[in-house]
């Protein structure tokens, strides 16, 4: 969960955002280390009393200043081509959850159950009770298992939507007619708050997501009484 002040990410609560943090980290480190080494070439040029007129080119320095750059993109983009595969991978689901944007809520569909789906609105600021999250909370979760492969098929109703849940390194697009695909595993027990990416109207933030992890028997319990209720 975000909180006042925050500079850095969410506390990752899944694999891929954990690979996410820890490929942001290595970028910002060599962008670093290349704007340290720019900054004193500047300052060194600028400063120094040393000068030659008489340089017209140089090989030895063109091939330095290409092979050097060339390495350091390679460096850089081989974890980012790993990790977009593993944001792209979905192996063996357990479990397969519709996701539909609609103006201006979520509808959520457990495909592996006969007749269990929902819709999941905002709760108004003035229904919320003392510990909950302003425009940050539903009235349904989506409930999921921990440690449990999760597919979410996801589309839209009307206009473009995005599905989106910082914590678990999840971004999907919701396109009407159109149904997009994204995978998770949660790493622990937890409630997980996301928004509507793509501004979609109105009352595009007020549209919350809330994806709440729980152990399997939970789960379990948990869709049995949803089962009775519909």
């Amino acid at each position: 969960m975000a909180h006042p002040a925050q500079l850095g990410f969410q506390d990752a609560a899944s694999p891929v955002m954990e690979e996410l943090i820890h490929f942001h980290d290595h970028a910002l480190m060599v962008l670093f280390l290349i704007s340290t080494l720019v900054l004193y070439i500047i300052v060194a040029m600028v400063s120094t009393k040393l000068t030659n007129k008489h340089i017209l080119d140089s090989q030895e320095i063109e091939i330095i200043w290409t092979i050097i750059p060339g390495i350091i993109l390679i460096l850089v983009a081989l974890p980012s081509l790993r990790i977009l595969y593993l944001m792209d991978e979905i192996n063996n689901p357990h479990i397969t959850i519709k996701a539909m944007g609609h103006q201006w809520y979520w509808s959520y569909e457990y495909t592996d159950y006969e007749d269990l789906g929902f819709d999941s609105y905002m709760v108004p600021t003035q229904d919320l009770i003392p510990g909950q999250f302003r425009l940050l909370e539903v009235d349904h979760r989506m409930v999921v298992p921990v440690e449990t492969p999760v597919r979410v098929l996801v589309s839209a109703e009307d206009v473009l939507h995005s599905w989106t849940v910082p914590a678990l390194g999840v971004k999907m697009d919701a396109v009407p007619g159109r149904l997009n695909q994204t995978a998770f595993i949660t790493s622990r027990p937890g409630v997980y708050y996301g928004q509507c990416s793509e501004i979609c109207g109105a009352n595009h933030s007020f549209m919350p997501i809330v994806v709440e992890a729980v152990p399997l028997e939970h789960f379990e319990n948990w869709s049995s009484l949803m089962l009775e209720d519909a």
